[in-house]
């Protein structure tokens, strides 16, 4: 079984993103990753509801994994559970209420995410591991595409895939930024089963082989 390969469209061609969405949703990717960015918790700014209702209503089948890096997450939850998005994932550093932010999409019927950057220890979430479907473990700091993958952060992903385990939890763990068909491999062999690709991936060269590479060189059973 190979990783859920999430194409960031943060590094996509905008004017041609109906058909960046369609290359790699035929070459096997199974999510789509939207950042969403303030330019307060993050430097950047990029897009907002409008787009995920967009894609939403396009003929992507795609799951619509939403990364909300902002403050205060919990003031915009509410627009983007109706716009569609499938998961969302908010970061443990962006609220105090970050038990109430995922309530808030749980109770909605929408796949809760915590979100840990590459500084913050474990035991941030610790608390809420068991009310969230997907962890996501950030292997670059927040804000800009195009970084490298962080080796050090790999050792969250086998205490994740350990904590899981032990706890009889059954959260995915997904991995963001400087991913690639080498950094996926020892991510994907310590426990990480979805990935987010960016610059890798829409290098305007061919996204469809590099979302096929990702699947090849994860394709054999996990530790």
């Amino acid at each position: 079984m190979s990783v859920i390969v999430a194409p960031s469209i943060l590094a996509a061609d905008y004017l041609h993103l109906a058909d960046q969405i369609k290359l790699v949703e035929d070459a096997g990717a199974k999510y789509l990753h939207i950042d969403i960015m303030d330019g307060v918790f993050v430097p950047s700014i990029s897009y907002g509801s409008g787009w995920v209702k967009q894609i939403k209503d396009s003929p992507s089948k795609l799951t619509l994994d939403v990364h909300l890096m902002v403050e205060h997450p919990e003031k915009i939850i509410p627009e983007f559970i109706d716009a569609g998005a499938d998961i969302i994932g908010v970061h443990v550093e962006s609220t105090p209420h970050i038990h109430r932010a995922l309530q808030m999409i749980k109770k909605a019927g929408i796949h809760p995410e915590v979100v840990l950057n590459p500084g913050t220890p474990i035991y941030a979430i610790e608390p809420v591991l068991s009310m969230v479907d997907q962890v996501l473990v950030m292997t670059v700091n927040p804000g800009f595409g195009g970084q490298k993958f962080l080796p050090e952060t790999v050792s969250k992903i086998s205490y994740l895939n350990s904590y899981k385990k032990e706890h009889g939890l059954n959260f995915d763990i997904e991995i963001d930024g400087g991913v690639n068909d080498k950094t996926i491999i020892n991510a994907y062999k310590s426990g990480a089963n979805v990935a987010v690709a960016g610059s890798y991936v829409y290098d305007k060269v061919d996204p469809a082989a590099k979302v096929k590479r990702l699947l090849e060189v994860t394709d054999f059973g996990q530790n």
